[in-house]
């Protein structure tokens, strides 16, 4: 009898209620911003539901069925495309340059990002990789080229393409997700500790290096260490952002009434939603949404917990690692407990491209789960 496999209720549950939550914050806070740049309250949320709802579910189900062990054989080529695609926002026009940074590819009427979908194609290339790297060892005693080597070395080069081709865009808030992340994966795959070490120290000399080349960096750095350090100029995203969020008190100013979106606040519907939502949902709203990342959070590393191989646990735990990091990085830095990051809130903030590559994470997260719940089934019985 064909065992049917199902996705994990709970990690299932929490990803349905991410999406929906996303879609009506940003119903509500996007109207003011929509009508006065397009003359339409719901230009930018229908543009949102067809650029990264639809192409999100679509790919997000290929995912979802697609096998694992054949995902496996097609990573690198997936992870080389990306890093064609970053390639030419680099070496040619073709990128659209938004803010000073040059992060889209624009083909026609088609607008895309490419380092959020090097997320996805970088977990699944590092977790074929190191697996790869284990199974080689274990048959030989010792590896083959990259082992012989050293798998630090390697696995630094191949961060350190990534670091280049981001820092030149620039887009350091995604360069510090994805190598932390990529840290993540190296360590959970069994390295020893002083390789890891090593990582951490070099990343932090990097970043350290970037912060103090580029003056609007520094500057975030100084404001989160003194938030009333020029609340007009330099800190003054971060001090309206804590209006908005002191305004609304324990149920919020009510869904559509905040004020800081009436021009006080930058970036409403991109890095700063999630102060707008505060504001007009409250401290209840802001909770709920929290709570509901902490669940998907905890189910997806138990889910990377669980499963049968270590292809599947390094892919669970890098987009488990992603998602979270990413929503408690956007979070803080909207709060004061760290700098600014200029990161999306994952399914929430306006923004295709995130969107789609998060829903295609979810698709494969739960592609892990029905595969670890159909192998666990017969251990229960």
């Amino acid at each position: 009898m064909k065992i049917i496999k199902k996705p994990d209720p709970i990690l299932l549950a929490a990803s349905l209620t991410l999406v929906l939550l996303g879609v009506l914050i940003l119903a509500s806070v996007s109207a003011v911003f929509s009508m006065e740049k397009t003359g339409q309250p719901n230009y930018l949320l229908n543009h949102q539901l067809l650029y990264g709802l639809l192409p999100g579910l679509i790919l997000g189900l290929m995912a979802f069925f697609f096998p694992l062990e054949k995902l496996k054989n097609i990573s690198f080529w997936l992870f080389v495309l990306n890093l064609f695609f970053l390639g030419l926002l680099v070496s040619s026009r073709i990128g659209l340059n938004l803010m000073g940074a040059s992060r889209w590819i624009s083909l026609g009427p088609i607008t895309f990002q490419p380092s959020e979908f090097l997320k996805i194609s970088l977990i699944l290339y590092l977790a074929a990789w190191l697996t790869k790297q284990e199974v080689v060892s274990r048959a030989n005693g010792k590896s083959r080229f990259f082992a012989q080597l050293n798998p630090l070395l390697p696995f630094l080069l191949i961060l350190g393409v990534v670091t280049l081709l981001l820092a030149l865009q620039p887009d350091i808030g995604t360069l510090a997700i994805i190598a932390l992340m990529a840290t993540v994966m190296f360590f959970l795959s069994g390295a020893p500790w002083w390789q890891n070490i090593s990582i951490w120290v070099s990343g932090a000399t990097i970043f350290a290096f970037l912060i103090k080349i580029a003056p609007y960096r520094l500057n975030r750095w100084l404001v989160f260490l003194n938030p009333d350090l020029d609340p007009m100029g330099r800190g003054y995203q971060l001090k309206q952002s804590l209006i908005a969020i002191g305004s609304g008190g324990f149920f919020g100013l009510g869904l559509g009434l905040s004020r800081q979106k009436f021009g006080f606040l930058p970036q409403t519907i991109g890095d700063a939603i999630f102060s707008v939502w505060a504001e007009e949902a409250g401290f209840f709203g802001a909770a709920i949404l929290i709570l509901v990342f902490l669940i998907f959070i905890w189910q997806g590393f138990r889910v990377s917990r669980l499963s049968k191989d270590k292809f599947s646990q390094l892919i669970g735990a890098g987009i488990s690692f992603w998602i979270g990091f990413q929503a408690l990085a956007n979070i803080f830095s909207m709060t004061g407990l760290s700098p600014l990051t200029g990161v999306p809130l994952p399914f929430v903030s306006y923004g295709g491209s995130h969107l789609t590559a998060e829903l295609i994470g979810i698709g494969l997260l739960l592609n892990i789960s029905k595969e670890t719940l159909a192998s666990l089934e017969p251990r229960a019985r």
